[in-house]
């Protein structure tokens, strides 16, 4: 399986990979000499103590696509092509979940071909919320898995399109969808039902690859990345809940994957997978924090909590080493 995926993705980066524009040193320059500045970002923030939480095995299809947190420090997080939701411990122990049910034969999913497990979220009473995209209908679509539970479907997805990022607001229930082939965001209360089209743009849609990819809910707004125009969008969420017009507030970051913000404010770590690194995205600029030589394998996700990222990475491109890894985030000077 590995071989094939590895295949498939180096396929797909012929597609979808394009330079991004980087020069100069940043700030977590002694962690990560390749680190690199761009655009004459402030150093306000760094990163150190860059450690693996686990170095997982492509052999079992333990390729991890999106992360979640426990109370414990475990990370939850999705393997994309092995169809399972997994839990990693802090000393670095990995349990499956759930193993979703395999398409009909035949089936193809958009863009990726493979049945592909996306985002995940937790809830605070414990659920997991995750995306799941096979290219058949009677699958695709939003699933949920409570304490002790089994997997089951809340609600459907168009089988054409491609699930990928998810979000939950807390302080309303509501889930945002991320689709990459369609270049839209979805809504779905956590109590599940039909699936509302909350904002379509053409900033959203793909340009040859994917489109629309990761995305949080953060000071009264849905955050999204388009890794193909390699851009992080704002929708602002009104009052009644609709979606405002978009807004870019960040570009040249192509291959940009999944994200997280630090701190309160609108700076956010994201990962720019194809191109193995983590970015530092502040409204005045980006800054690479984190390269392959800290660890990196094709980032997917990143997780935030408090003064402490998970990234994890998936090894799509490098076919070597999937891994979670954690850093600590300091303020800078």
């Amino acid at each position: 399986m590995a071989k094939t995926m590895t295949k498939k993705w180096n396929l797909l980066v012929a597609i979808a990979a394009a330079a991004l524009a980087v020069t100069a040193v940043g700030p977590a320059a002694a962690a990560s000499p390749q680190a690199q500045n761009t655009h004459g970002a402030s150093h306000s923030a760094k990163v150190s103590g860059v450690h693996v939480v686990s170095h997982l095995n492509i052999a079992d299809g333990q390729r991890p696509e999106n992360i979640t947190l426990e109370p414990d420090g475990s990370a939850d997080v999705t393997f994309a092509y092995s169809r399972q939701v997994a839990r990693i411990t802090p000393d670095g122990r990995v349990r499956v979940l759930a193993t979703l049910p395999a398409p009909s034969a035949g089936a193809v999913t958009p863009a990726l071909t493979s049945p592909f497990l996306g985002g995940i979220v937790r809830a605070q009473d414990g659920t997991l919320y995750f995306l799941y995209a096979t290219g058949t209908t009677d699958l695709t679509g939003l699933w949920r898995l409570r304490p002790g539970g089994v997997p089951e479907r809340i609600a459907a997805l168009p089988a054409d399109g491609l699930p990928n990022g998810l979000a939950l607001d807390q302080r309303t229930g509501l889930l945002y969808v991320a689709d990459s082939v369609l270049g839209a965001v979805w809504r779905v209360p956590t109590s599940g039902g039909a699936p509302s089209k909350w904002a379509a743009a053409p900033e959203l849609a793909p340009a040859g690859f994917l489109g629309a990819n990761g995305i949080k809910i953060h000071n009264g707004a849905a955050w999204v990345t388009n890794l193909d125009k390699g851009t992080v969008l704002r929708i602002p969420i009104s009052g009644r809940g609709t979606a405002g017009p978009v807004q870019t507030r960040a570009t040249g970051l192509v291959n940009i994957d999944d994200f997280d913000f630090v701190g309160a404010g609108n700076t956010l770590l994201a990962a720019i997978n194809a191109d193995n690194k983590v970015v530092l995205v502040r409204p005045n600029g980006h800054t690479t924090v984190l390269t392959a030589a800290d660890g990196l394998e094709g980032p997917t996700s990143v997780a935030v909590r408090g003064n402490t990222a998970y990234i994890a990475s998936a090894a799509y491109f490098t076919d070597k080493d999937p891994n979670v890894l954690a850093v600590r985030i300091t303020s800078g000077h």
